[in-house]
């Protein structure tokens, strides 16, 4: 299986230690593809977010992430180094984006945080068009996927989360034809309101 090497050494004594402290329980994981590309969209509330879903996925996921955090030098090697690329948000950094694409096209799992930004109460934002744009250029399926405290709310150290992953969506299903801006924010739309509908599933599973 396809990983980093700093990725790969992360899944053996760094997970040992701090999965104890951001337990996570996972749903849907038949929805991932074992291979292929595809774009994952997650909800976002904490920083800690990417290190549950690190260890809610069997296959490395290389994350657009936030060029500020690359600032630091030694924090932006470990984050390269765990297949993280850097974006200038709200400048339309085609770097950036050209990078994850040629992830798409060799095959890779890309994960997006699709409100662009975490949330301060665990309510979902606004989703930005990003996601659906790489899916219908590189010609792969979107997979939503949320990430829900046991109170619905913002999750908490030592408290366990549910990474849940939804059914693949085909550019078809998001109406991704022609490429237009509308379609792509439609799509979002779309995409957001499946990660709120599992949301809603996850909650039901924590009370049971």
């Amino acid at each position: 299986m396809k990983m980093t090497p700093m990725y790969r050494f992360a899944k053996t004594l760094p997970q040992m230690i701090v999965r104890p402290i951001l337990p996570v329980r996972v749903r849907g994981m038949e929805n991932m593809p074992k291979e292929g590309a595809a774009v994952i969209c997650f909800n976002h509330m904490r920083n800690s977010d990417p290190v549950r879903i690190f260890f809610a996925s069997h296959r490395q996921i290389f994350f657009l992430g936030k060029s500020e955090l690359f600032e630091n030098k030694f924090i932006g090697w470990v984050l390269r180094s765990v297949g993280v690329i850097p974006i200038q948000r709200g400048r339309g950094d085609m770097t950036a984006i050209n990078y994850a694409g040629q992830h798409l096209e060799n095959g890779d799992l890309l994960g997006v945080f699709i409100e662009g930004t975490r949330s301060k109460d665990g309510s979902f934002g606004q989703p930005k068009a990003g996601a659906a744009m790489l899916a219908w250029r590189y010609h792969v399926p979107v997979i939503p996927c949320c990430i829900t405290a046991k109170d619905g709310k913002l999750p908490k150290t030592f408290h366990k989360c549910c990474v849940t992953y939804g059914k693949p969506l085909s550019q078809e299903e998001l109406g991704l034809v022609s490429g237009k801006s509308s379609e792509f924010r439609s799509a979002s739309r779309m995409i957001m309101e499946k990660i709120q509908e599992i949301r809603a599933e996850d909650i039901k599973e924590f009370q049971k």
